[in-house]
């Protein structure tokens, strides 16, 4: 690629992507944002959404549960909190944990396990939404 920009994105498990492409897109907390080569640096948080990684043989969309994202002249490194290639993602299984995790999220027993779930539900059906 002539003009490009390198690209790595980390969660916690592993790094999910490295490599010179021609756009990133990614949802912002103060709104959606495109990376091109040469951007100007800065840093932002990302709320839950898609990440569109733009190569030459196409885009692939990886789900985020927020992070950080750092644009330097070197390139774009976003650190997520949790990632997922779309592709990897089956919307069954995303229905059954979504039913699992609303009965936890209502439980009147454990205050903590409550909360626990109720943030699980909000990325599981971020997640679901993304599928769509």
């Amino acid at each position: 690629m002539a003009d490009t920009l390198h690209f790595s994105l980390v969660s916690p498990e592993r790094e999910l992507f490295s490599g010179d492409v021609k756009q990133v897109d990614a949802p912002g907390v103060e709104g959606e944002f495109g990376v091109l080569p040469k951007h100007a640096p800065f840093m932002t948080v990302l709320k839950p959404g898609v990440v569109r990684i733009h190569e030459d043989t196409g885009v692939t969309p990886v789900f985020v549960r927020g992070g950080f994202a750092d644009v330097t002249p070197a390139g774009l490194t976003i650190l997520a909190e949790e990632a997922v290639r779309l592709a990897d993602v089956d919307a069954t299984d995303i229905d059954a944990q979504i039913v699992r995790v609303r009965s936890d999220a209502n439980d009147p027993g454990d205050e903590t396990r409550r909360k626990r779930a109720a943030e699980r539900l909000v990325y599981l059906e971020a997640l679901r939404a993304a599928l769509n």
